[in-house]
């Protein structure tokens, strides 16, 4: 074994155009933890995502019949078979003040408040109120290089919706700094991997990419500093090293076909929208959400991030399905089935799909070792959409899913039937608290979600 030293958890390997923060090793653990691995305080942080996907899904082919343990796996839930013991099927939960307004934008803008949404057409944009991942990273943010990370694949939606009277501003937003200020989602990979991965300040904060003269990758310029460490590491940590570097290697791999891309433009007031870059993978959908999907496991992997959101599409959105066996058409025309038995069946491919994503974050998070357990239990990944039936645009018994065990505090492996009419918000309220953050109440919420713990 090499000889251990103290590492900050908070180091970087450096290079022309590169800071990439590092994974939990030995060598950033006390040695008192090395040697009874019990302390509390030192254990892991836990994380949350927020994965949205639009237009609900159909309640015959989502919703187990059984509670507990022993639940079964309807259609659309049936890609959570290899990962069941990791997932909580949540059924009942529900949104008070979505059951006013139009279909869709008075329900996917308060997804993650919970709150009233305002009626306009203009750029008064209200979501009621701060979002739980923006409350979250006011309280904890400040430990990590990047308080929060709001991804996605579409750009903003503008204009109005004259069939309801509402501004598209709203199918674009579930992540909200104020009632008036919404998180523009990133949607270029290239951007949100230099904004992990690129130079940082002394406070770790990122900085403009300065492209090197042979245009190397940023992994490759770190490469140096990397091996100066690993020569440094004992066995166990060398090998951490190895499989984060490999991990990073394909994820920038796989991103060479996209042009080099200009550093990340902050969040901004809706009337002036951050414009997409070119170079998003427009062609292989599937492939852009896998990349953004991989971005969350890196983000929470070097604790870039302990908090992300991600909107799979916007609302309302044409996006196509074609690219799946056995669908014609779009997510939203395919939701809006009639009772037709084949636009049902498209609609419940799609949402397969959809939980088949999921479970692919799921298997990349418990793939990776941290401390006595995996990057997944000590995450909460929560998955779901603001309605349930896409054709009667319900905001009851909404599809939700939660990953992970955060930290131990969840017991996973269950279909949990919530009361009818429980607020969505009593959820996010517990998720909360597992993040360390207790807090009375949560937009509408009556109090914690009970039986998260089992």
């Amino acid at each position: 074994m090499k000889k251990r030293f103290p590492l900050s958890r908070r180091t970087f390997l450096r290079g022309a155009g590169a800071a990439l923060a590092l994974p939990l090793l030995e060598a950033m653990l006390p040695r008192s933890f090395l040697k009874a691995r019990a302390d509390e305080a030192i254990q892991p942080p836990v994380r949350a995502a927020f994965l949205y996907f639009p237009n609900g899904a159909y309640p015959a082919a989502w919703n187990p019949t059984q509670p507990g343990s022993d639940f079964d796996l309807p259609l659309c839930l049936e890609p959570l078979a290899p990962v069941r013991q990791n997932v909580l099927v949540i059924t009942g939960l529900d949104k008070a003040n979505s059951h006013s307004g139009d279909g869709h934008y008075a329900k996917t803008a308060n997804f993650l408040t919970g709150l009233h949404v305002e009626k306009t057409t203009g750029l008064n944009i209200n979501a009621g109120g701060i979002s739980v991942d923006q409350l979250a990273a006011t309280r904890i943010g400040n430990l990590t290089p990047l308080p929060s990370l709001e991804l996605g694949t579409d750009p903003v939606a503008t204009g109005i919706d004259a069939n309801v009277g509402y501004t598209r501003l709203y199918s674009s937003y579930i992540s909200w700094r104020s009632a008036a200020m919404p998180m523009p989602c990133e949607i270029n990979p290239r951007l949100v991997f230099e904004r992990l991965f690129g130079p940082k300040d002394e406070n770790g904060q990122p900085l403009p990419v300065a492209r090197t003269e042979d245009n190397r990758s940023l992994l490759d310029t770190a490469l140096e500093d990397a091996h100066t460490l690993r020569r440094q590491l004992g066995h166990n940590d060398q090998q951490k090293l190895d499989e984060y570097l490999e991990s990073v290697r394909s994820v920038e791999s796989r991103l060479a076909y996209t042009a080099p891309a200009n550093r990340w433009i902050p969040p901004t007031r809706p009337e002036n929208p951050p414009i997409p870059p070119a170079a998003i993978p427009r062609a292989n959908p599937a492939e852009h959400v896998r990349l953004m999907l991989d971005m969350i496991a890196l983000a929470f992997w070097t604790d870039s991030t302990r908090l992300t959101s991600f909107m799979f599409a916007n609302d309302v959105s044409g996006r196509n399905f074609s690219f799946l066996e056995g669908v014609r058409g779009g997510h939203h025309d395919m939701s809006h089935h009639s009772n037709d038995r084949a636009k049902i069946d498209q609609y419940n491919i799609i949402t397969r799909w959809h939980v088949d994503q999921f479970v692919y974050l799921l298997n990349r998070l418990a793939s990776i070792p941290e401390g006595e357990r995996t990057l997944l239990d000590n995450s909460l990944i929560m998955f779901g959409s603001s309605i349930s039936d896409g054709n009667a645009h319900n905001p009851a018994n909404l599809p939700i899913l939660l990953g992970g065990k955060g930290g131990g505090r969840v017991q996973p492996g269950r279909h949990l039937a919530g009361g009818r009419n429980t607020p969505l918000c009593n959820l996010y309220v517990s998720m909360l608290d597992c993040l360390g953050i207790q807090v009375p109440r949560f937009g509408d919420s009556t109090g914690p979600l009970r039986g998260l713990a089992g």
